[in-house]
Formats: structure tokens, sequence, C-alpha cells
């Protein structure tokens, strides 16, 4: 077959799949409830019932939007190689950097953790350390898991407010940090290794075929995707569970807009904890069907995926407990005043 007719036959076959994709997400309602209360004979209003239709419609819309959101991210990945990111970032001026940095965190790995060696690599290339703390806060928090669930869930509405506050932390937080002169608080050797960093030769990606950037977008679903749907399977669990028993009038009254302190409160619960979005975003919907704050459980959420213990046993290799604390004390800050910010919008 010639090649020409083998790319016509490739991209018939994607057109095709999106096709079929798009008719199976359209129709996933009426397929949970058929499921769920004529093939599994559960009784409507059930409490078990709710727990079951909320799972067995979660879970492939969930995954569904995964595979196509972290393919197509995967592909845009291409273009930001780590050697191609700090070059955009080095010798920015520190403001404008911050930006830079938190946008090319969306589009970044999603988990804080894995993060963090990019923010190491930064630092010894001699990129200011507000922007990489810029971009340390965005790679996490504001990422395509994170944006995708929130958006099949809640709506572009949301995704768009948690995208936009969201960066306005990593943006401002990072310039806040920078401002305060921090730097005799990262580890010696860090700039000790500044000029071997630089120097060192690196692929800046722009030389990939559309061929190999298609295969890294197929990479990225197959990495990505079958590392999170174990932890999709229990945040869609844990949620179903709280769909179907939790009484509403409990979680209004502990996660509700009256009560000031739920916010303070959501933040301190969430930073010890340890999650991706593709775990707790589930949570999320669940409570907020239960009568808690979108503010309230957003900030918990941001809290959760943003900020971890494990994250900061990590950067201690590179930065000093002072350092760490400020880090933490700051981005939390930001995190409040979102939580609040939304309450009082929605």
């Amino acid at each position: 077959m010639k090649p020409a007719a083998h790319a016509t036959l490739r991209l018939l076959a994607a057109a095709t799949g999106l096709v079929a994709w798009w008719c199976l997400y359209r129709h996933l309602a009426a397929l949970a409830a058929w499921l769920t209360y004529t093939v599994a004979g559960l009784a409507r209003g059930s409490h078990l019932g709710a727990s079951v239709e909320f799972f067995v419609f979660e879970v492939p819309k969930v995954l569904m939007l995964l595979v196509l959101v972290v393919f197509g991210v995967g592909v845009v990945r291409t273009f930001f190689t780590p050697e191609r990111t700090r070059r955009l970032l080095a010798g920015r001026r520190e403001s404008v950097g911050n930006v830079l940095a938190a946008l090319l965190g969306t589009v970044t790995p999603f988990c804080s953790c894995s993060a963090v060696p990019l923010f190491i690599g930064f630092v010894t290339a001699g990129v200011p350390l507000g922007v990489t703390l810029s971009f340390l806060i965005s790679a996490p928090m504001v990422n395509e898991v994170a944006l995708v669930l929130l958006f099949g869930m809640f709506g572009w509405k949301v995704a768009g407010l948690y995208l936009g506050l969201g960066l306005v932390i990593a943006i401002v937080a990072g310039w806040i940090l920078g401002r305060l002169r921090l730097q005799k608080y990262v580890e010696p050797w860090v700039y000790e290794n500044m000029a071997t960093a630089t120097d060192a030769p690196s692929d800046d990606g722009t030389s990939m075929s559309w061929a190999a950037r298609v295969q890294a977008g197929l990479t990225a679903v197959r990495e990505i995707v079958g590392k999170v749907w174990l932890y999709v399977l229990l945040g869609i669990a844990v949620g179903a569970g709280i769909h179907g028993y939790v009484p509403e009038n409990f979680m209004a009254s502990l996660m509700g807009r009256d009560a000031w302190w739920s916010v303070p409160l959501a933040v301190l619960l969430g930073v010890p904890m340890y999650a991706n979005a593709a775990g707790i975003i589930p949570v999320v919907q669940a409570l907020l069907g239960k009568g808690a704050a979108l503010g309230t459980v957003l900030a918990f959420m941001m809290a959760v995926i943003g900020l971890s213990l494990p994250e900061a046993i990590i950067l201690r290799q590179v930065l000093r407990p002072r350092l760490i604390a400020t880090f933490f004390g700051v981005v939390a800050g930001g995190i409040l005043i979102v939580g609040y910010l939304f309450n009082i919008l929605l």
C-alpha cells in the first residue's frame, strides 16, 4: 500500500473512532441507568441504586475523557522538552517568567512529586527561584487531568474559573516568593552545579516528526492513564458511597458556605493528604452533591493535589525547611482566598 493511501486510511480510522467516542459519550447516562435498574434490577431511589448508578456512569466517562485529553496534551508536550522549557524561562524578567512558568506548568506531568525533578533542573539551570516556584505550583494544580475532570463533572464555567484562579495563585505566589529573596535557603550544591547543568547538551524537541509526536501522545495515554486508572476507580467508589449514603444535612453543616471556618479547615485537612486529581475530583463531586460549598471543596482539592508531604520531603533535597514552610504558607494562603472567592461568586 502506498504511503499516501496508508495515511488516508489512518485518518479515516481516527475520524471514525472520534465519532464512535462521541456517540458513546453522549449516551453514557442512559446506559448507566439501564445497567443499574434494568440489568442489575436495583430499586430506583435506593441508596445502593444511587451509588451503583453513580459509579457505572462516572468510570467510563472519566476514563474516556482522560484518554482523549491526555493524548492531545501528550502531543503538545513534545514541543516543551525540559531543555526547551529551561531556555524559554532562563534570562526572562521575573514577572514575565512567572507567567510563562505557570502556563508551562499546565502541560507538564500532573503529580506534584513528578514535577519536582523538573523544578530541580530549572534551579540548577539558573532560572530565578520565584519563577521555578510558579512552575512547581502550577504543574500539579492546573493540569490536563484536573481540568478535564472538572469540565466533565461541573461544566466549562467551573473548569475555566479553576484554571484562571489556579494560574493566578501560581503567578502571584511565585512573584511574592521571588521578592522575599529567599535564595540563601536553597542548598549550596544546587548553585555549585549550575554551570554543568546549563552547559549540558539536550534535544529541544524541534526535530521530531509528526509520527513521533503522535506516538508520544499514545505513550502518554499508556503511561498516564495506566498509572491513574486505579485512582479513578477508588476515587469514584468513594464518591459513589458518599453520593448514595451520606446525609445531605451532614455535609452542608460541615462544608457549607455559611460556616466561615470551613475553608481553612478544608485546607488544613488537605495539606497532609496525598492524592492526584483523578482520585480526589470524584470525591469532590460527591461532596458537592451532598450540599458542600463549591469553594470549600475546591480549596480542599487544591490543597490535596497542590501541596503534599511527599512533595515537601523531595523538595528538602534542594530547599531548606524555612523556604519550604514559606512556600507552603504562601500557596495555602492563595488557596484560602480562592476558596472564599468561589463561595462568594458561585
